[in-house]
């Protein structure tokens, strides 16, 4: 049974760092595109970034541009979301959902703009971990 399991998450101060990790098994990363998802209470899923490793491609969405990089480590099986200058309004829980597809399923939106597609049936899920950014 394939499984992702996200950690790295935890409380952190506005200002600080912290790398998210998604680890697959029974997959390896290369044939897939994996985009970090979060969720705020009492708020819709938001896509964040999106990566396929096959080639590095990677999308972001402009809230965490600059701030946020996404990469991954095929013979670890795992993708990282490195999270740096964070904000309050960061503050969700973070997922990762792999997708079998060579490109991230994530549209332009305009200019420079990235926004993930609509309800698109991912494969896999995660099943979360925790940010908590203190202001």
């Amino acid at each position: 049974e394939v499984q992702l399991v996200e950690s790295g998450g935890g409380l952190v101060q506005a200002g600080g760092s912290l790398r998210l990790s998604c680890a697959a098994s029974d997959i390896t990363f290369d044939d897939y595109a994996v985009t970090w998802f979060r969720q705020a209470p009492g708020k819709e899923r938001e896509g964040v970034s999106c990566i396929t490793s096959s080639d590095g491609s990677t999308r972001y969405v402009d809230s965490v541009k600059g701030r946020f990089t996404i990469s991954s480590d095929n013979a670890k099986k795992t993708v990282y979301l490195q999270m740096n200058s964070l904000k309050p309004e960061d503050t969700a829980v973070y997922y990762c959902a792999a997708a079998d597809a060579t490109v991230c399923p994530w549209v332009p939106g305009g200019g420079t703009r990235w926004y993930p597609i609509d309800l698109y049936e991912y494969d896999y899920w995660g099943q979360g971990t925790q940010v908590t950014v203190s202001s």
